[in-house]
């Protein structure tokens, strides 16, 4: 694993904006594998401001979202998919068919994570970004997913309900339920690049980098990748 320490999140942001961009400028056709939460706007941030100032296109590119809440409609404003259009493809030439999430109000669960399964064998990620739990989840992946886990609903756990509850006008709106990718379609993409930043996240990342690969915490799998990238600002790095 790479590790990247940054002084800040906002040089965090820059850093991995440089990795993105180098994917898509080397590979106009890739695949992308997104993510949601605070941690990734600045970095969408920058390769919306990238794409203005020196036209960067998108017009080939395609993406693939991580996960969604179940029982979210696509037009939810607190969607991922929603997310995805609001603070990055509406501001940037990628064709909205291009962008792929799973579907949060599918009425059949097996059906739909088979979908999604299918949908990630025929399109293989040339990247994959993640941000990273303070328990150490990955995506929806919570403590004791299994490592040969694919797309499934997850419960999501009390400390990630509290986390997300920040993006909720009450604590009691945050679904309890999500479709996620899993870990072994994670672990397939030909890169990955984490994102950690801020002091809550320190434990976590000691924990990935340095702990035990174990199921108690899914992001230590990510030692087993053969082309992993860490950018940690210095808060979320103070353990290391």
């Amino acid at each position: 694993m790479k590790i990247i320490i940054t002084k800040d999140y906002e040089e965090l942001s820059a850093k991995a904006f440089e990795v993105m961009k180098e994917t898509v400028v080397s590979n106009p056709y890739a695949v992308l594998g997104l993510a949601t939460g605070t941690t990734p706007l600045g970095l969408y941030r920058y390769m919306i401001e990238d794409y203005n100032s020196h036209g960067t296109s998108y017009a080939h590119i395609r993406t693939v979202n991580l996960d969604e809440y179940k029982g979210l409609s696509k037009d939810h404003p607190q969607s991922y998919a929603y997310f995805m259009r609001e603070n990055l493809f509406r501001h940037l030439d990628i064709e909205a068919s291009n962008t792929y999430i799973e579907n949060g109000t599918a009425q059949d669960e097996q059906a739909e994570c088979g979908r999604y399964n299918k949908l990630l064998e025929e399109m293989p990620r040339d990247i994959q970004l993640l941000g990273l739990g303070s328990n150490g989840h990955i995506a929806f992946n919570e403590p004791n997913t299994p490592f040969g886990s694919a797309t499934h609903v997850v419960d999501l756990t009390e400390n990630t309900i509290k986390d997300n509850a920040r993006l909720f006008s009450d604590i009691s709106d945050v679904p309890k339920k999500a479709f996620t990718m899993g870990i072994k379609q994670i672990m397939r993409a030909k890169q990955i690049l984490i994102l950690a930043s801020s002091k809550n996240k320190a434990d976590a990342v000691y924990n990935m980098v340095h702990g035990k690969v174990t199921e108690e915490v899914p992001a230590s799998v990510l030692q087993l990748h053969p082309n992993c990238i860490l950018i940690a600002d210095r808060e979320a790095a103070s353990r290391l």
